[in-house]
């Protein structure tokens, strides 16, 4: 196949070794395909520009077109001379690359194209010394020309294809601040950076390699790692991925990771695995091939003897042969599938979906049935504000800067719920005082006495502002304590909260009145309804498993309109409810975050490795998920169907082009005045090579938003 071939020819292993490229920080090199494209550019522009004389010296031409070339000393060698060059300069790289096939026993296209100029050289040379024959040289040079412009295309395709990755390799800077003992900056080479060792990144500058945030405050760019487009603030503890842009803060980052180990290597890597991998329906066109390899012989040895038994030899057999030769050349078929698969890798890589395995990727498009994990994945895994309660004269707002406030300066995972609602509603926390953690119950924390709402208070009663007021903060434990009743609609809320799960905390004021009920809850992505919507709408079932207890998981899935859950599993356990899934003849992706789901990422016929953000190497996945979006596994699977109608499409159009071209070509239809020439048959095969490269570049602009 083309696009698996060794360019061993001259050119093509010096372009070679020059489109090898070291990139800093120790990442691993990539091949430059600009390098093969330049040297067929180059010998396609050459071999035209020879090709000219030679096509308008040609007698045939001349007498089909109704001109004639003017004469004049040696001008009868100007057509055998030039075709030789063209033979010799534009032929070099198929007969080199014909010869790694016959090395390799695998023949396929390149031998087929060789047979074919070559056929036609030798027989035009002859020509020149045997009466009554015609030489094929204008046909030998237009048919060079032909596979060069064929080959140049499939050398920009995948180039193009491959973009992604090379801008990925790209993000990586050259250099790095690095700060020394004495607190001065000194500029180093990335791949002198080593573990521990602390960069300044300035505004607008690369993070050099993965790291902390050791000092300083800002925003950076991950939308070329994460795909999400809004800048995400970073602040002292906070993780910076390598190859990201700071936006306008200095940052001084403490490194943890550098070279191979950082992510953007990794996402390199495993891209570049997917690009080297092969898909099952690119083995059957490898196969498809080499078979016509031998339907091409096979058909050229039938027509020389039906055509010799029909005819006697004559020049009629050797041009029949050389058409059928011409006719079989499989570069439609050699680039049916490779293209398809590059610009689906580069076209998944850019949308954050990082394909280790091209098998589990085409195999994506038969899903029925997608499993997520549920913490991490469908939710965010960490509690959450879902919904608030109050007393009469009180609103949410006041209630929940009070609570926050109350606990400021906790590390619960309770406050920190409460302080994040705060902040995302622009609620400013009221400032307390004389704060105490009652162990098992709650917290109790002073508050100024204007906090509290004066429509709360008893019928005219003032207080003085300076006084400040006691309130506590808890769960049913600490109802108990105060011996505190909750009013209906409190009780009601808080009952309905149970049902689904859901933890609820009372805010309790100077009075002993439950003033307010929030309820909390693992927070469900918005993205996760999102996805389960579009799931649905494209025939896929949606299942769920998790630890959780069954009131949770019911809950969860019923908020989402998941069709099956399974609760209380043990991470040991997941890769049998798979397989129970599995056994009932569903075809199953399981969605986790790879690490604990990892026996049921391997059980599954798709492992989708979710949310693995800075750890992308992540071994357990068919694909990993750059960014915690479960609304990626909906684009994967369009992804997967779109490319996989584009293999089918194109192979059609290869192999219906042979099937309908090889008898023509033959002379099947010879009796009633149809002959395909040797020049026609390279301009037929020309138009079957656009056509699916073209056709292959169309799954660029398929649609994968949900």
């Amino acid at each position: 196949m083309s696009s698996h071939h060794d360019h061993s020819g001259p050119e093509g292993r010096a372009d070679e070794s020059r489109g090898q490229r070291l990139g800093h920080g120790g990442r691993r090199a990539q091949t430059d395909h600009s390098g093969h494209e330049e040297t067929f550019r180059r010998r396609f522009w050459v071999s035209l520009a020879l090709s000219i004389p030679v096509v308008y010296f040609s007698e045939f031409v001349q007498e089909v077109v109704g001109y004639t070339a003017p004469t004049f000393p040696g001008s009868a060698w100007i057509t055998p001379a030039l075709s030789v060059v063209v033979f010799a300069y534009g032929g070099l790289p198929f007969l080199s690359m014909a010869r790694t096939e016959v090395a390799n026993r695998e023949p396929g296209m390149m031998l087929l194209v060789s047979l074919a100029i070559s056929v036609a050289f030798v027989y035009s040379m002859a020509s020149l010394f045997l009466p009554g024959t015609t030489p094929f040289f204008w046909e030998l040079v237009t048919l060079v020309d032909v596979m060069l412009l064929g080959h140049w295309m499939e050398m920009r395709s995948v180039r193009q294809a491959s973009g992604a990755l090379d801008e990925l390799a790209r993000l990586m800077p050259d250099t790095a601040e690095r700060v020394t003992e004495s607190g001065e900056t000194e500029e180093v080479a990335v791949s002198d950076l080593a573990e521990g060792d602390v960069v300044l990144v300035r505004p607008g500058a690369s993070v050099p390699a993965d790291g902390e945030v050791a000092d300083g405050e800002s925003s950076v760019d991950e939308s070329m790692i994460t795909g999400e487009s809004r800048p995400v603030e970073k602040e002292p503890g906070s993780d910076v991925v390598a190859g990201t842009v700071n936006q306008d803060g200095s940052l001084r980052v403490r490194v943890t990771k550098t070279g191979d180990e950082t992510t953007l290597a990794g996402i390199v890597r495993l891209v570049e695995e997917a690009q080297q991998s092969k898909s099952r329906t690119q083995l059957l066109a490898d196969r498809a091939a080499g078979w016509l390899f031998y339907v091409a012989l096979g058909v050229a040895a039938v027509t020389a003897v039906a055509w010799v038994l029909a005819t006697g030899f004559d020049l009629a057999v050797l041009e029949r042969v050389v058409t059928v030769l011409v006719i079989a050349c499989p570069h439609a078929l050699g680039l049916a599938v490779p293209l398809v698969v590059a610009i689906n890798t580069s076209t998944a890589a850019r949308n954050g979906m990082l394909v280790r395995d091209r098998i589990a990727m085409e195999e994506a498009r038969t899903l029925d049935t997608v499993m997520f994990d549920k913490t991490g994945t469908l939710t965010k895994g960490e509690q959450g504000v879902v919904a608030i309660e109050t007393a009469d004269g009180w609103d949410e707002r006041r209630a929940l800067a009070v609570a926050a406030g109350v606990e400021g300066d906790s590390e619960h995972m309770i406050a920190r719920a409460l302080r994040t609602a705060a902040s995302e509603r622009g609620v400013e926390r009221v400032r307390v005082a004389d704060f105490e953690n009652l162990r098992g119950v709650g917290v109790r924390a002073s508050v100024a006495t204007d906090a509290i709402p004066a429509s709360a208070r008893p019928s005219g009663e003032r207080r003085d502002p300076e006084d400040g007021e006691t309130v506590h903060l808890g769960g049913p434990n600490l109802l108990e304590r105060l011996e505190v009743e909750r009013p209906p609609h409190l009780a009601s809320f808080a009952d309905e909260a149970g049902a689904k799960a859901r933890t609820v905390v009372y805010l309790v004021d100077s009075e002993s009145a439950v003033v307010a009920a929030f309820a909390l809850a693992d927070v469900i992505r918005e993205e996760s309804r999102a996805a389960i919507d579009a799931l649905h709408a494209m025939g896929v079932e949606v299942a769920m498993l998790t630890g959780d207890s069954e009131d949770v998981a019911r809950a969860v899935a019923e908020e989402l309109g998941i069709d099956q859950y399974f609760a209380e599993v043990l991470p040991d356990e997941k890769d049998t409810t798979v397989a129970r899934l599995q056994s009932e003849g569903k075809r199953v992706a399981m969605v986790g975050d790879g690490v604990n789901d990892a026996p049921a990422l391997a059980r599954a016929d798709v492992g989708i490795a979710i949310g693995s953000g800075t750890d992308v190497a992540i071994e357990s996945g068919d694909i990993v998920l750059v960014d915690n979006d479960p609304v990626d596994v909906v684009r994967l699977i369009r992804l997967s169907r779109a490319s996989y109608r584009k293999m089918q499409e194109n192979l059609v159009w290869a192999t219906g082009y042979n099937v309908v071209a090889l008898p023509l070509a033959a002379g099947l239809l010879a009796p009633v005045g149809i002959l395909l020439s040797p020049a026609i048959g390279a301009v037929f095969m020309s138009l079957s090579t656009i056509i699916v490269a073209v056709n292959a570049r169309r799954l660029r602009g398929v649609d994968l938003s949900a």
